[in-house]
């Protein structure tokens, strides 16, 4: 079995962050161990909730680990409380990476066109640093526009994307993936390009309502996909289908929940599909 490590948050209630990543990547038949960055009460699309940073915790608990000589086949990150934080996890890169180690970096810090409330504007230079250092990264387009220093747009054509994918690799990650993307008002997709210059895009129909926690569910897919030995382009596609299928079973639901996207219901519509392309 492969193991990966998640650096990211936890938000005690609210679907999000490793609370998504932990259980996905688990049903996809790969260990998941976790690195906390910060703990919340909920996740910050709440009025009230408390954070307690964990920046002081990184690193005793990496040296923990290589002294008991723990090594990872994956470094998955999401959500990073700071600039320091940023620093940090360019460490912890060098010091786990060994050969085959795969680094997927979900730059989380933006969506809509601005930065989450907690972050200034030096900040996405500090997570470009992150983004550099990365096999896959999968940022969505304002996240793709703020780490290339390109204007966002609403409206767009491929050689707008194309140029973002370009400046993302030229930042030094061997393969960029921007999800959210859409020529036609009602698809939605993905779109990546790697240093070979192979592009790859896959677009399924745009659902009527959005959801908090959708982009960590569509990275850790992507991950526990790469890890169970789907190309990238397999683990892309598989992500944006799991992805539909909790939006349209949260749409669905009696009880359907305003502060985080319903995966949990789908994981065996997930564990499934995953053996179609490992068969």
């Amino acid at each position: 079995m492969k193991r990966i490590v998640t650096l990211q948050d936890i938000s005690c209630v609210g679907s999000c962050s490793l609370t998504v990543a932990l259980p996905v990547i688990s049903a996809m038949g790969v260990e998941c161990g976790i690195l906390p960055t910060a703990v919340l009460s909920t996740h910050t699309m709440f009025k009230n909730f408390t954070c307690k940073d964990l920046s002081d915790q990184i690193e005793p608990i990496a040296d923990a680990w290589e002294k008991e000589q723990i090594d990872f086949d994956g470094i998955y990150t999401g959500y990073l409380a700071s600039a320091e934080q940023c620093q940090q996890v360019c460490d912890f890169f060098d010091r786990f990476r060994k050969e085959g180690t795969v680094i997927v970096v979900d730059p989380a810090m933006a969506d809509n066109g601005k930065l989450y409330q907690a972050f200034d504007t030096a900040f996405p230079a500090e997570m470009a640093r992150v983004c550099a250092k990365a096999d896959v990264i999968i940022p969505n387009i304002t996240e793709a526009a703020l780490l290339t220093g390109m204007p966002y747009k609403t409206e767009y054509d491929r050689a707008y994307v194309r140029e973002l994918l370009e400046k993302l690799l030229a930042l030094g990650c061997t393969t960029a993936a921007i999800t959210g993307v859409s020529y036609e008002s009602d698809k939605l997709g993905v779109a990546a390009l790697n240093q070979d210059g192979k592009e790859f895009e896959y677009f399924t129909h745009k659902c009527a309502q959005s959801f908090h926690g959708t982009g960590d569910t569509y990275s850790s897919v992507v991950v526990g996909g790469l890890m169970r030995g789907l190309s990238l382009g397999d683990s892309l596609k598989l992500a944006a289908d799991f992805v539909v299928a909790c939006i349209e079973g949260t749409m669905a639901s009696d009880d359907a929940r305003t502060y985080a996207v319903d995966f949990q219901t789908q994981i065996p519509y997930l564990c499934r599909e995953l053996e179609n392309y490992i068969k």
